[in-house]
């Protein structure tokens, strides 16, 4: 008790001496012990004389809370909307405490201030809303401080401080200029003795900080202005610092230190020196999907700071007041010095560390920050601020546990506090706990529904887990509060784009670009979004237009890079890759695409080479070096290979002459034709873009191999019929279709088995079998070999041409869950392939951990409680630990045998994530099991379409066997997944192929959400993945010989460089 009078004893000191920052800790102390309702309002009052409204409204709130009739709290509250620009709210605030009144007139002064300030504001509302009235600064005189107040007591207003003491109006803390036009005037009012300075407190120090840049170049630390003012982040990390008026019409000006000022407009300018600044970072038409905008109208405005005379004496509230605004303005080092003056005096002022610590967070110099900020916590241990300041820093430095400690402490002593709640929603998004980020971000927009930053990055956080239509109302409530909003409409451009819904991404894109014609982000997500279009040529000039703003921007050089590298620009390309490879960078994310670029420039260079050769002489998997395609691959640095591996030779300008394509009659008929083939192959599934560029590369290598297995089968059906009149006689002739790729840059490294056959795809006849020597490998490369010219960029390479990695089973990875998120192509699997997991183990008993040792499951009831498993999150707590087991496929070949399938595995990732994927490992052993069971399905097909009733038939009853073999080949492939990538286009294209070799063209189209390659992976038994796929695909063949009336694709393509025009020739 004594020590409770101490503190109000001491409180009434500090106010007598306008201390309010100091005041605002006694009054901190005192509600920690109880929390008295007029102490509550007492602290509004103190932050009301600093100028820290949102704090303000805060405490008004609580009070309101605890007893909504105080008419203190509705007038205190009302004066911070009003600053805050929000007048019409502050309208309603005083109606709603006058309505109080006049009910219950306890107060009769505090009933006439309302009253009074209704008329007023009510007559302010009807004026111009160009001129400030000086009504709107009206003195909260009325409302007083109460500082000799006991816990659990009620005082009314009639006990005040002192005539010195006395509450000041607003006009008498910050220094009004009225202007006039044309006029000099002097500052109406004068700072004298009694004059109160405003400054920040400690735990409410309003600096609006923007996020201090992150290693990977993101904009993490952000604050808000009015609950939803966002941040520009900027890769060279320099800043701006930007104004936030309290109302449109208010101009804020940089005052100097003399007595007068002029201006062209009439104006009133108050120091706001925390509540309406916000510091932004240079523009510069900079920004990454995930960094936060302002808004533009707020660009150019210099911070107000009020003139203050230098004769008088300068408070430390003053003198942090000072700090704080050059750390608005940008003056880091200034504001540091400032900061280091107070800390002589008092090495433990907290306001004073905070201040410096968030100059030094802007200066990246985020260690000493973080010191700063903790010292301000050891000397005071409820500063909010410090708290919420250091848990920044922490996030910009990649401390994620250590970030969300800290904001969830500062959450403590602020649990509705919306600018924490949205801090910590992004840091948690940030590090990808995106349920937790949809937690803070949904109570943020709960508590201020006006927040559209809290909105849009609520849309990216749903969006990550799946909940695609939620994550749109999302996205669209941020750019229904700002229409102009430009992170919103470039947030909910990738949402769309990430969809597979172009039309609306497009749109997106275009609003942008008229909100602001040189947002450079604009021109890379649409470069990027017609590049996964296959339209690389416009793709090429969106980034071209993106690179003339910001010409270091990696992402879009290395993407234009890659366009020009498709389309056959191997000089551009390489100019490009070779930029790429001098840029600076500030994140890993940029370091592997600097990775990518030395390879892929390797990789135009042999294009280049091979542009006025035949087509079959561009031959990756026997000319490329294994060690180079297992880094390429990985996306590992090239310094080992760079090293160790045969470097192609610079390009020649005499050498390299890109082709003209001229497109005849012939030609024109042929790329119509495969245009029309190709769209079959597209999914109508979430994630997957319809690409032009891939659609015709898939019509050609599908007639391709249509042309050349009839060729094969007509020669098999030849010498049969001949074998069978010589009654026997055997005869053994080989006829080389393609001659052998002779370049060796790297082939001499290669490991091939002497069983494998050469990429060029050679078809030899075996006279004395009756059997092709065009063998299943073979027909495959085709397509693969039309995989990898269409888009350069996508490592696709046949995983036994790696070498050691071959060995060591390397194989692809796809995830359906990763971390939290759920990747929205193949999420919608999830079920199904968590079904087949505990089949598995339930048949199986078994599940192999990390270490490869088998973990047997049959004991203490685990195998019951794994079939009652509903995610992979309560498999993971009955086995305990990582682990993966196998899927089968039963064999045709021989028959009782299981080859090993798929392997599904479970890693857990941080906290609460998964790694839940699929991963096919390409071991020796393996490969051969699936090179004799697709060998044995390859003879089956040929037998059945080169039987005696079958041959040429057009009878499609006849066919069905042909059907049959081609999906049951398909099934196989599928599962043997033999590529680093690619094997499902690669896949669908050669079954296109073998149809239409077989006289049946398929007309329709892919179901919607079904995916022909999970299919065959998720299906135990050849057998099921028939009966399934059977059902769409059957009723759309079409019984043809049209296709025999293209012209030959070798021939009329015959070299690479014909080969890359015709795939990008649409685009002209």
């Amino acid at each position: 008790m004594e020590s409770a009078i101490s503190e109000r004893q001491e409180l009434a000191k500090l106010c007598s001496c306008r201390d309010w920052s100091k005041a605002i800790r006694v009054l901190d102390s005192l509600l920690a012990q109880s929390c008295v309702i007029q102490d509550i309002c007492n602290r509004a009052f103190c932050y009301s004389k600093l100028e820290l409204h949102k704090h303000v409204i805060r405490d008004c709130d609580k009070a309101l809370q605890l007893e909504p009739t105080l008419l203190q709290a509705y007038i205190l509250k009302g004066h911070a909307l009003s600053a805050l620009g929000k007048k019409e709210d502050a309208l309603l605030v005083w109606e709603q405490g006058y309505g109080h009144a006049v009910r219950q007139s306890a107060d009769l002064k505090q009933f006439l201030e309302l009253e009074e300030l209704l008329k007023q504001n009510r007559r302010i509302t009807c004026e111009n809303h160009a001129m400030e009235s000086p009504e709107s600064s009206i003195s909260v005189s009325e409302s007083a401080l109460h500082v000799n107040e006991k816990p659990n007591s009620t005082h009314k207003n009639d006990s005040k401080l002192n005539d010195e003491s006395e509450l000041c109006s607003e006009s008498s803390d910050t220094s009004e200029i009225h202007c006039k036009p044309n006029s000099t005037h002097k500052n109406d009012s004068k700072l004298n003795d009694e004059s109160e300075l405003c400054s920040e407190s400690s735990d409410t120090s309003e600096i609006h900080c923007k996020a201090f840049d992150t290693s990977d170049g993101h904009d993490e630390l952000r604050d808000t202005v009015n609950g939803n003012e966002k941040l520009n982040s900027e890769s060279n990390g320099t800043y701006d610092i930007f104004v936030k008026s309290s109302d449109e019409s208010e101009l804020c000006s940089e005052l100097n230190d003399t007595s007068e000022q002029s201006s062209k407009s009439s104006v009133v300018i108050h120091s706001k020196s925390s509540d309406i600044s916000e510091v932004r970072r240079k523009s510069s038409n900079k920004y990454d999907i995930r960094s936060e905008l302002g808004d533009e109208a707020n660009r150019n405005k210099k911070f107000c700071v009020t003139r203050i005379s230098k004769t008088k004496s300068i408070s430390v509230d003053f003198r942090l007041s000072r700090g704080i605004a050059q750390v608005n303005e940008g003056n880091y080092s200034n504001a540091i010095s400032i900061f280091d003056q107070i800390l002589k005096e008092d090495p433990t002022y907290p306001e004073a560390l905070v201040g410096r610590g968030t100059a030094y967070a802007f200066q990246r110099e985020l260690s000493s920050a973080i010191a700063d900020f903790t010292k301000a916590i050891e000397s005071n241990p409820s500063a909010c601020e410090a708290w919420k300041r250091r848990g920044q820093a922490r996030a910009a430095l990649g401390e994620s546990s250590e970030a969300i400690e800290d904001l969830t402490k500062a959450l403590e002593f602020e649990p509705n506090s919306t600018d924490i709640l949205h801090e910590r929603g992004i840091v948690n998004f940030k590090f990808k706990d995106f349920n937790a980020a949809v937690e803070d971000l949904s109570a943020c927009v709960q508590l201020d529904k006006e927040n559209k930053s809290a909105y849009t990055y609520l849309g990216l956080a749903l969006s990550s887990i799946g909940e695609y239509k939620r994550a749109e109302e999302a996205h669209m409530k941020s750019i229904q509060l700002d229409q102009n909003f430009l992170e919103g409409w470039a947030h909910l451009t990738q949402f769309y784009q990430d969809l597979a819904n172009p039309t609306k991404a497009l749109e997106c894109i275009e609003r942008v670009l008229q909100i602001d014609e040189g947002f450079a982000k604009a021109y890379h997500l649409r470069g990027l979004l017609r590049h996964g279009m296959g339209e690389h040529k416009k793709a090429i000039t969106d980034l071209s237009i993106g690179l003339g703003i910001e010409n270091s921007n990696i992402e879009c050089l290395y993407l234009r890079a890659s366009c020009y590298h498709a389309i056959g620009e191997y000089g551009e390309a390489i100019k490009d890759y070779d930029k790429a490879l001098t840029l600076e960078l500030d994140s890993m994310e940029k370091f592997v695409l600097q990775c990518l670029a030395f390879y892929q420039k390797e990789l135009a260079l042999y294009a280049a080479s091979k542009m006025n050769v035949e087509f079959c002489w561009f031959d990756i998997d026997r000319d490329i070096n294994p060690l180079f395609k297992e880094y390429w691959c990985k996306r590992l640095h090239p310094k080992h290979v760079s090293e160790n591996v045969f470097r192609q030779p610079s390009l020649k300008k005499n050498k390299h002459r890109k082709q003209d394509f001229a497109v005849t009659k012939q030609k024109a008929a042929l790329l119509h034709a495969a245009d029309s083939i190709g769209k079959k192959i597209q999914y109508n599934c979430p994630g997957f873009l319809p690409n032009r560029r891939q659609h015709r590369m898939a019509g050609l290598a599908a007639i391709e191999i249509a042309q050349k297995v009839s060729k094969a089968w007509r020669s098999l059906q030849v010498e049969r019929n001949r074998n069978t009149s010589k009654h026997g006689k055997k005869a053994r002739r080989k006829e080389k279709i393609n001659t052998p790729s002779l370049n060796r840059g790297g082939a001499g490294c290669s490991t091939s088995s002497s069983s494998e056959t050469s990429t060029s795809y050679s078809i030899t006849e075996d006279r004395s079998s009756g059997r092709p020597m065009m063998s299943w490998h073979d027909v495959y490369s085709l397509a693969v070999k039309w995989r990898q010219i269409s888009e350069p960029c996508d490592p696709v390479v046949w995983v036994n041409k790696l070498s050691e990695e071959f060995n060591s089973g390397f194989g692809s990875h796809t995830p359906l869950i990763l971390g939290q998120a759920k990747v929205v192509r193949y999420f919608p699997n999830y079920q199904r392939t968590l079904d087949v997991a505990k089949t598995v183990m339930k048949e199986k008993r078994y599940v192999h951990n990390k270490a490869d040792d088998i973990m047997y499951l049959s004991e203490d009831g685990k195998l019951q409680e794994i079939m009652h498993a509903e995610s992979c999150s309560d498999l993971y707590k009955i086995v305990g630990e990582d682990f993966w087991l196998a899927t089968w496929c039963n064999s045709t070949a021989i028959e009782g045998k299981r080859l090993e399938g798929t392997r599904i595995t479970l890693l857990k990732m941080g906290e609460h994530g998964f790694d839940f994927a699929i991963r096919t490992p390409c071991t020796p052993s393996r490969w051969d099991d699936f090179d004799t069971e697709m060998a044995v399905a390859w003879d089956a097909l040929c037998n059945a379409y080169c039987g005696e009733k079958t041959y040429g038939s057009t009878n499609f009853d006849m066919l069905e066997n042909v059907r049959d073999a081609i999906l049951r080949m398909t099934y196989y492939w599928y599962n043997f997944m033999p590529l680093s990538r690619g094997t499902a286009a690669v896949g669908f294209v050669v079954l296109l192929g073998l149809f239409l070799a077989a006289n049946m063209e398929f007309t329709g189209s892919i179901p919607k959400d079904f995916q022909v390659d999970w299919e065959a992976i998720l299906n135990l038994e050849p057998d099921s993945f028939l009966d399934s796929v059977k059902s769409w695909l059957y009723p759309s063949l079409k019984v043809t010989t049209s296709w025999k009336e293209y012209p030959d694709v070798a021939s009329t393509f015959s070299t690479t460089g014909s080969v890359v025009a015709a795939l990008s020739s649409y685009d002209d």
